[in-house]
């Protein structure tokens, strides 16, 4: 006898994404707020990791976060010190940091009806959310991103992930977090690298949905690139606000082929292995755009105005265009060939078939299952070339 038992349900997920500014200032009772609004426990359980990066900064940090849960004890029980963990890249090369996270849930006897609370940029937020999802088979995740990277980006969508076996992102999870908090005030303490870093990953996204807000960008680089706080914060929103409406638009959890917010990472993922991550990863998308834009004008799809319009425009925001890890001089058609690996590696990610984002118009992104070689080393070079004749 044989027979069928079909399972099916359905869970909405809802989360917000706030502003603000002096998050841990006792004034500031968004946080307190966030937490009586959930269905726990009260007080509830809270689980402190910040980046050393962030602490370096804001050596005041740790103390307010202490400050803070004493002040509201009725809604907050601190469960220990403030765990600091290594930032960047580095925190998800190892176990080692995820295992620190996990022994602060265990010792702090934090559970599902408590909360880990993740202050760093994207690395460590990845990382402690994964942390988080397998803990207790998934603690509450709220996250407070300190880069333009991860509060427009990263930080804003359901991925959480660490680096395995040489490969970006290859042990991870999707777990959408209880509410992420940006707060303004950790973007002043920013070094130029990582103030300029995330703004590639708004230019990436104007590219492919909204040509507006790209041009809105060109206007402002200059801006930008000089550390202009408003027009950063409008672009933040605005990105974020874009990364939202398309997660929840069709595939949040990625169950096909097509990443159309991955544009230009297929290369950016590769070049940081290749540089030991000493390229960052805003500065990688940054150059991985530029590729795949000039591979697109190449192919036919976009005009050389539109082309250099792109290029220009990540120039005056202060990004390098190429590096040297692109090319091999003695390769066949001048690429390095660790790079083209980075397809299969992506095609690996995506379940099987390849699925490339290119431009189609500025604005408005196309799907391609496949890249030449010979077409991606033509576009390698014409970066080199666009890059030493300096247009004005």
């Amino acid at each position: 006898m044989m027979n069928t038992i079909t399972q099916q349900f359905s869970i909405p997920y809802q989360y917000q994404i706030h502003f603000t500014e002096a998050l841990f200032a006792t004034s500031n009772a968004l946080l307190a707020e966030i937490i009586r609004g959930t269905d726990k426990r009260l007080p509830a359980k809270l689980g402190v990791v910040v980046d050393s990066g962030v602490s370096d900064h804001h050596p005041e940090l740790a103390q307010a976060v202490v400050d803070y849960c004493e002040h509201y004890a009725d809604t907050i029980s601190l469960c220990g010190s403030p765990l600091q963990v290594q930032g960047g890249e580095d925190s998800k090369n190892t176990f080692a940091y995820v295992e620190q996270v996990l022994e602060l849930i265990n010792d702090g006897k934090i559970d599902r009806h408590a909360f880990i609370i993740a202050i760093g940029g994207g690395a460590v937020l990845d990382m402690v959310g994964f942390a988080a999802a397998i803990g207790h088979r998934g603690i509450g995740i709220i996250r407070v991103p300190t880069t333009v990277l991860s509060q427009n980006d990263s930080g804003v969508g359901v991925k959480n992930s660490i680096n395995y076996f040489g490969k970006k992102n290859f042990l991870g999870t999707f777990a959408p977090p209880v509410a992420v908090i940006n707060d303004a005030q950790f973007l002043t303490t920013l070094d130029d690298r990582q103030w300029r870093s995330g703004i590639s990953e708004a230019v990436k996204v104007a590219l492919i949905k909204d040509l507006s807000f790209f041009e809105w960008i060109e206007d402002n680089a200059a801006q930008l690139a000089d550390r202009a706080l408003q027009p950063m914060q409008y672009l933040i929103h605005r990105c974020a606000e874009m990364h939202t409406d398309h997660i929840g638009g069709g595939d949040p959890f990625e169950k096909g082929s097509s990443r159309p917010l991955d544009f230009g990472h297929w290369a950016a993922h590769k070049l940081e292995q290749l540089s030991n991550f000493e390229v960052f990863h805003g500065e990688a998308v940054a150059i991985g755009i530029c590729l795949d834009v000039v591979y697109s004008h190449l192919l036919g799809l976009i005009d050389v105005e539109a082309t250099h319009r792109v290029l220009k425009c990540f120039s005056t925001l202060g990004f390098s265009l190429t590096h040297p890890l692109l090319s091999g001089p003695e390769s066949p058609h001048g690429l390095n060939p660790e790079l083209t690996k980075g397809l299969d590696e992506f095609r690996e990610h995506l379940g099987g078939q390849l699925t490339i984002m290119l431009l189609e118009s500025l604005g408005k992104g196309v799907e391609y299952h496949e890249m030449d070689e010979k077409l991606i080393g033509a576009a390698v070079k014409y970066l080199e070339e666009y890059t030493v004749a300096e247009p004005a």
